[in-house]
């Protein structure tokens, strides 16, 4: 596992893609989190979204790990570029010339994500947890570990995304069909979702409340990007503003899109080492 690394280290550290995106990947989460101590004029309104509770425990949790996911791609760059690059540069023959397996390659770009996902998600805890320590307006202990299962949610998110890019890079070796084949999906999952929900409200009677607890998850909720998405909820519903205009905060633990996660990671890995072990290049 050690050596694995150390090859992905070397291969990466002159890498001028790598060096940009994880330095604008940190500089652009750093920002981001600390955004709560900024007023905003919004329709002649001062918000502060730190006086809005962001920071307050137990939802900082929820807003730190929902901002930074939004940042997600620019790592997911890393992945790809850095994939892609090992079939453009003939690096993946060569690699294989010089005795490094099929499971090997595999193996050490998971170990790969394993590290950027954990890094990320380490860097999330400690940040998320001063400013919550700083900022919140509630310190109690049952309440600062409330909520502390969006962290994990957020490394599921993440290790479930990378692997996912992963499979479309080794699937497509070139980072511009990469991102078509990612909007391709994104846009089909949207088009289905959409389809299914209107079909739902559609025949949709709000006098029969077993028609509302039926339709509570949707078919659609379960392909990759939507499972990812439903990990980890919109926080900007649970602030002081959204609570004035009569908006509720309510969210049960997705379990149903953590096992989708987990799933799809598993077939997106698996996917992966089967293309490798295909495909003759």
């Amino acid at each position: 596992m050690i050596r694995l690394l150390k090859l992905e280290y070397l291969k990466n550290l002159n890498y001028s893609p790598f060096k940009i995106f994880a330095g604008i990947y940190f500089v652009i989460l750093i920002a981001l989190l600390f955004i709560g101590l900024v007023d905003f004029d919004l329709l002649g309104m001062k918000v502060n979204l730190k006086e809005q509770g962001m920071y307050n425990f137990p939802g900082v949790w929820n807003f730190t790990t929902w901002i930074v996911g939004l940042l997600k791609i620019f790592l997911g760059c890393i992945i790809v570029f850095s994939i892609c690059q090992e079939f453009s540069n003939r690096m993946f023959k060569q690699n294989l010339i010089d005795g490094l397996s099929r499971e090997e390659f595999i193996a050490s770009k998971l170990l790969t994500i394993l590290v950027f996902t954990g890094f990320s998600t380490l860097f999330v805890f400690v940040i998320a947890f001063i400013l919550g320590k700083s900022y919140s307006a509630t310190q109690e202990n049952e309440l600062v570990f409330k909520e502390i299962y969006f962290i994990f949610n957020y490394f599921l998110k993440l290790f479930t995304f990378f692997s996912f890019l992963m499979f479309l890079s080794i699937l497509f070796r070139k980072s511009i069909f990469v991102f078509l084949g990612f909007f391709m999906v994104w846009f089909v999952e949207g088009v289905l979702s959409g389809i299914e929900k209107f079909a739902v409200m559609k025949n949709f009677d709000p006098k029969d409340k077993s028609t509302i607890a039926v339709n509570k998850t949707y078919i659609t909720d379960f392909l990759p990007l939507e499972s990812m998405s439903k990990l980890i909820p919109n926080p900007l519903v649970r602030t002081k503003m959204a609570e004035m205009f009569g908006v509720q905060f309510k969210f049960e633990y997705p379990w149903e899109s953590v096992v989708a996660c987990i799933v799809w990671s598993i077939v997106f890995v698996a996917g992966s080492y089967l293309i490798l072990k295909k495909k003759d290049w």
